[in-house]
């Protein structure tokens, strides 16, 4: 198994087994940042900081989404910083993968039957798909759903980097 997969399977796993009663008592908001905010959450101990973002456009010849967005999290007791995601309000088609474009940069992410609706970014690539939304100014994010059904959906980078620093800061990582 990837170990992108793993982190897949055990980000459902936590979410699922989070009671909504605790989840909501413990999320602590880190602040907005351009048009990202930021947040973290505890849960026996472990913190768990993320930063999420929706799409400025959204575009596809669909008749409903569900939400749709991007987020990077980090879980320092499970050692993973840095990991991306993208959810896509629907179901993307089986085996299916995701293209990412920051400027001139290009990246795929993969998607996984646990979570059919959300895109990771692969392992090796989640280093420099952060440093390209660092420096970018929008993130388009191309996708397929299970019905054959194309999407685009356009991101403003504003405040991605302050936002990334403040999650870095309040788990502890760099």
């Amino acid at each position: 198994m990837r170990s992108g997969a793993f982190k897949c399977l055990l980000s459902v796993a936590v979410i699922a087994l989070l009671p909504a009663s605790v989840a909501a008592q413990e999320v602590e908001v880190l602040g907005t940042f351009g048009d990202w905010e930021a947040a973290a959450y505890t849960v026996s101990g472990a913190k768990t900081c993320y930063l999420t973002s929706t799409p400025k456009k959204a575009e596809g010849k669909y008749k409903k989404r569900g939400e749709i967005y991007a987020r990077v999290t980090h879980r320092p007791a499970g050692h993973e910083v840095g990991v991306v995601s993208i959810t896509t309000g629907y179901n993307y088609r089986e085996g299916s993968e995701v293209e990412v474009k920051i400027g001139g940069h290009q990246f795929t992410l993969y998607t996984h039957p646990a979570t059919p609706d959300t895109a990771w970014a692969y392992d090796e690539e989640e280093r420099a798909l952060i440093r390209a939304m660092i420096r970018g100014k929008t993130m388009v994010v191309r996708g397929t759903s299970w019905r054959g059904t194309l999407t685009e959906d356009t991101y403003s980078l504003t405040g991605f980097t302050a936002g990334y620093k403040a999650i870095g800061k309040a788990c502890g990582v760099s």
